[in-house]
């Protein structure tokens, strides 16, 4: 793609995220919405394959939807209560569409079925793009609006996603839809605790949003799309391997690693919050989902493919790891000794 086309998208993604996050006003919102949504659809389409055209439709489509939903629900509120600020949403059908809206553009059960296909279409660059930076914006309005939303509503999408990414992943053999199921289980746990401590959905949120980046930026480096190339891509950067495990049982949450800190903390909020069958629903839910994660790193590190098969050795790399994977995969890994300290910050 041509350099400066590049830049222009790149900086209507920041204006577009920007203007959602810093607006009051529920048309300003919708505007940095819809300057989002057109930044990254020629992103999607710029492989010109057909996968690639038909992810961008499916993912304008929805997102259209979503943003009108967005509007209406902003409308009602307005119609009824004369407030367009965003933190004044009272009304309970304003809400009930905005909760809709939000599932809708951040790929939440039931509306999640766009997401693994876009994410497919999608190169591995804008799927990372996808899987965060495009999440911050929906996530804002949620904390912004979430002391007027229905926990119990909130609750079922969260349990519904978390059960759903964990289970639809298991089967896959595409690195980015197995990605796909693992956003939408890991938006289960950021929905579940919204209601009752914001703060924790955003931790969850960048945490998560760190540990996605180190998996696709690794991936992106040693160019690996599939489960059974993935195989044999151990051979090019056996160290960046290695830490790639480390990143997804990191990402899956397994103690003493960076990705068990927001699990922890949020178990420990619903706990207090006297919600301890949900607790208990969404972390053995996290168990399947822990499965195609370990069957990843499997995949990454731990087996030799069979030496009956056909298929090309790749060559080891001489090119040095960015040092942005370097510093994301440390952080990714071994923040949890210092989680007191982030726990102050936040």
């Amino acid at each position: 793609m041509n350099p400066q086309a590049s830049l222009i998208f790149a900086a209507s993604l920041l204006l577009g995220t920007t203007i959602t996050i810093s607006s009051n006003h529920w048309v300003m919102a919708w505007t940095g919405l819809e300057i989002n949504t057109l930044a990254i659809l020629p992103l999607i389409s710029k492989s010109h394959h057909p996968r690639a055209i038909e992810a961008a439709t499916k993912y304008f489509l929805t997102q259209a939807a979503a943003s009108a939903l967005v509007l209406f629900a902003s409308m009602t509120n307005a119609w009824h209560t004369g407030q367009w600020d965003i933190t004044q949403l009272t009304h309970p059908t304003s809400c009930l569409i905005l909760t809709s809206a939000i599932a809708m553009k951040l790929g939440l059960v039931p509306f999640h079925f766009w997401f693994p296909e876009v994410l497919q279409g999608s190169p591995l660059t804008t799927g990372l793009l996808l899987s965060t930076v495009m999440k911050l914006p929906p996530i804002t309005l949620l904390y912004m609006t979430s002391p007027s939303l229905n926990p119990t509503l909130l609750t079922i999408l969260a349990i519904l996603s978390a059960a759903l990414g964990g289970w639809m992943g298991l089967n896959q053999t595409q690195i980015r839809k197995i990605l796909a199921f693992s956003s939408i289980s890991h938006l289960g746990w950021m929905a579940i605790i919204i209601i009752y401590n914001p703060k924790l959905t955003l931790l969850n949120f960048y945490l998560y949003a760190m540990m996605t980046a180190t998996v696709f930026l690794t991936l992106n480096t040693i160019k690996v799309l599939k489960l059974s190339t993935l195989m044999t891509a151990w051979t090019k950067i056996p160290s960046l391997n290695a830490m790639l495990l480390l990143t997804l049982l990191s990402l899956a949450g397994l103690p003493p690693l960076t990705g068990f800190l927001p699990k922890w903390l949020i178990i420990q909020e619903l706990t207090k919050q006297e919600m301890a069958p949900a607790a208990t629903l969404i972390s053995l839910l996290s168990l399947l989902s822990l499965f195609f994660y370990l069957r990843l790193a499997y995949c990454t590190t731990i087996t030799l493919p069979p030496h009956t098969t056909n298929h090309m050795k790749q060559w080891r790399t001489n090119k040095p790891t960015n040092i942005t994977i370097a510093i994301l995969t440390t952080v990714s890994v071994m923040l949890l000794p210092i989680s007191p300290m982030i726990l102050t910050i936040v």
